[in-house]
């Protein structure tokens, strides 16, 4: 009895071709900047991360939880004081939940997608806008560098956090919205901090599963609607 070859998609192959990538280039990257080794492994760790999550994968909020520590610390060495604020309060907590949430209501590796209304999407829209402006103004007087940069994306990151931990589709949307100011300000910090290079080249590759992630969340729903 013959065993069932395992077959990969054109999407598969092109992630993982895209992750090994990502990787050499962020290894090359960080040997030539001299980059510290514990600054850059959650972006090794965010590679399998970023590839569950273009397959909408329960198990990325997981594994993205446990590396969010990583990240709150390289975000305090750098003076990302929003960022290092939102990955330890908000990130770490909030993806386990998500994990636990999604795994309670499971669908294949992922689980029951939702929409919110559109007084919800309005409603988010303006609270999101007076949080940044807030943050903003806060953040330059504790000594923080790219304030605007740093408390859009990372506002806009925790509103992901939490439709994606109550499932709401248009988590994948924002998060398209935040992979590009995330690159912005990984773009800004390279005139000071040209060690950031690794993070810009991963900032790029999430970026790429990201936008996997949002017509696989769609085809997703799509399917449920169908069948449930």
């Amino acid at each position: 009895m013959q065993k069932e070859k395992l077959k990969l998609s054109k999407k598969d192959v092109f992630i993982y071709i895209l992750m090994a990538l990502t990787g050499i280039l962020i290894t090359v990257t960080g040997i030539y900047y001299k980059q510290s080794f514990l600054r850059i492994l959650p972006l090794y760790n965010s590679l399998i991360i970023a590839m569950l999550q273009s397959r909408v994968n329960r198990y990325s909020n997981l594994l993205g939880s446990i590396n969010s520590l990583l990240y709150a610390a390289v975000y305090f060495y750098y003076k990302l004081y929003a960022s290092f604020f939102s990955a330890l309060l908000f990130s770490f907590p909030i993806q386990m939940i998500t994990f636990i949430r999604w795994n309670k209501h499971k669908w294949e590796s992922s689980t029951v997608l939702k929409k919110l209304s559109w007084k919800m999407r309005a409603t988010l829209i303006a609270g999101y806008g007076i949080m940044v402006i807030a943050m903003w103004r806060v953040l330059p007087l504790l000594g923080a560098e790219y304030a605007f940069l740093d408390s859009a994306t990372n506002i806009l990151g925790v509103f992901v956090l939490f439709l994606t931990m109550f499932a709401y589709i248009e988590y994948t949307t924002c998060m398209i919205i935040n992979g590009v100011i995330g690159i912005a300000l990984y773009v800004a910090m390279l005139e000071k901090s040209p060690e950031t290079m690794p993070f810009l080249i991963f900032s790029v590759y999430s970026f790429i599963c990201i936008c996997f992630a949002y017509f696989e969340a769609k085809r997703l729903y799509k399917k449920q609607n169908k069948e449930i």
